[in-house]
């Protein structure tokens, strides 16, 4: 089973986008067909990002809340126990590549320029949603 760190931009979208790579992407973890793996600081990002009034407009706070708890209980949540890189300019950035490695993630999934512009981060490949929902077709297909 392939394993993957979804960013920030990636999850917050998913509560809103229903079709698409990133409902793709979205649809594979809770289909089990890939293991998610993150960490207590992407969580507390997520939390904080969904508290923005884009998302409070769109979403009830159960909806909110909900959204989270399946996270907490779906997601395989690691410390993080490597050294927070610095590669990035954005110390978020930072915590995604740390969590992807702490979990042994094989994907970083994002749709943040920076992290894409890096492509590959140790043996980590760090891909758009649009190019991992391809990946996972091809897994499917194999």
């Amino acid at each position: 089973m392939l394993k993957a760190t979804y960013d920030t931009n990636i999850l917050v979208s998913g509560t809103t986008v229903l079709q698409g790579p990133i409902a793709n992407v979205i649809n594979a973890w809770i289909d089990d067909e890939i293991e998610l793996i993150t960490s207590k600081p992407l969580i507390d990002e997520l939390s904080e990002t969904l508290q923005k009034p884009y998302f409070v407009s769109k979403l009830s706070d159960e909806q909110i809340q909900s959204y989270i708890d399946i996270i907490k209980n779906r997601a395989t949540i690691v410390s993080i126990t490597t050294p927070i890189p610095t590669v990035s300019q954005d110390p978020d950035d930072n915590l995604v590549l740390a969590t992807a490695e702490s979990g042994t993630a094989s994907f970083i999934v994002t749709g943040d320029h920076q992290l894409l512009d890096l492509k590959q981060y140790k043996n980590i490949k760090i891909v758009n949603a649009r190019a991992f929902s391809e990946i996972l077709e091809e897994e499917k297909a194999a």
